[in-house]
C-alpha cells in the first residue's frame, strides 16, 4: 500500500473531499493538521517551497497541491 500524508485545516472543503475520497477508496492516509501548529505550518512550507494552500497530499513522496481527483488516483495505482 502506498504512504499517503494529507496536510489539512479542519474546515478546508477540498481537505474534506479528499479524506471522503480516500475513506471511500479504502486509501489509508495520515493527517496532519497545520491550523495548530507552527511546526507543521513550517514543514508544509518547506515541503512545497513557501505554499501554504491546502490540501497538500503527499503519496510515496509526489507532492499533489490541492484535491486533484485523477492526478491522485493515477499515483495510487
Amino acid at each position: 500500500m502506498k504512504k499517503v500524508i494529507i496536510y489539512s485545516t479542519p474546515t478546508c472543503t477540498y481537505c474534506l473531499m479528499a479524506k471522503d475520497f480516500f475513506r471511500e477508496k479504502g486509501v489509508e492516509f495520515e493527517e496532519i493538521d497545520v491550523s495548530g501548529s507552527e511546526e507543521k505550518r513550517e514543514e508544509l512550507l518547506k515541503l512545497t517551497d513557501g505554499q501554504m494552500g491546502v490540501p497538500v497530499i503527499v503519496i510515496d513522496g509526489t507532492v499533489v497541491f490541492g484535491f486533484d481527483k485523477n492526478g491522485i488516483e493515477e499515483l495510487l495505482k
